[in-house]
């Protein structure tokens, strides 16, 4: 994709406070849709924008084109090959129909694979996702090309190009300056999400800031 994110405030705000006096704050996030970890930090990142005045522009990135030409143990390398298929239909859609139509599939996509425990069933949750937001059917034939591979490639190495090579899935950017994560669970609601915006936004904001990282010790939790 080629959006461009606009300044952010250090201090972001909710919109009762702003009161149309601070410009909106733009996020970008990048996803892959079949990572569970990137669908908890989405999760908080919807719920940051019901109470802070936060626009966040969806992009997809690809745990199969990360490890494209990696050694991996042969389950693993099964997983990433069935990786393709939901982003590359993810792609298709938003080149045929538009940036709008990215967020509200992902959470389609996501909402199974990922609460609904259908994590084996990867093309019919897509199937199904694209019914439901209203996409046409014959989207679920990018799945099997390479014909979208260039511009999936592109949004994922936008999203590389701004964090460095030694990350994953999810990376959030703010004015430019990206990080890998924040790596959540359960992804906080409410004011405590706005909180952690508050924070991870003035992270964003100290040039020398590279690193913060703990040991995790529980999996995602689907509340």
């Amino acid at each position: 994709m080629t959006t461009e994110t606009t300044t952010v405030p250090h201090q972001a705000t909710s919109p009762e406070q702003s009161a149309g006096s601070t410009p909106r704050a733009t996020a970008e996030f990048w996803f892959d849709p079949v990572c569970p970890w990137a669908w908890m930090t989405s999760r908080w990142m919807t719920e940051v924008t019901r109470v802070r005045d936060v626009e966040v522009r969806w992009n997809v990135m690809s745990l199969a084109v990360l490890n494209d030409g990696r050694e991996l143990p042969p389950e693993y390398r099964r997983s990433m090959d069935e990786a393709w298929g939901p982003v590359r239909v993810v792609t298709a859609a938003r080149l045929a129909h538009g940036e709008d139509v990215v967020k509200p599939l992902y959470d389609a996509i996501g909402t199974r694979l990922h609460p609904g425990g259908r994590g084996d069933e990867r093309m019919a949750v897509v199937a199904e996702a694209l019914a439901e937001v209203g996409l046409p059917a014959e989207l679920i034939e990018a799945a099997e090309t390479d014909a979208y591979d260039d511009e999936l490639r592109a949004s994922h190495q936008r999203a590389i190009d701004l964090v460095g090579d030694e990350v994953g899935t999810p990376v959030v950017s703010i004015n430019g300056t990206a990080f890998f994560g924040p790596v959540m669970t359960p992804a906080p609601k409410g004011e405590d999400a706005g909180r952690l915006w508050d924070g991870f936004a003035l992270v964003t904001s100290v040039p020398g800031f590279y690193e913060l990282k703990r040991t995790r010790t529980q999996g995602p939790v689907f509340d």
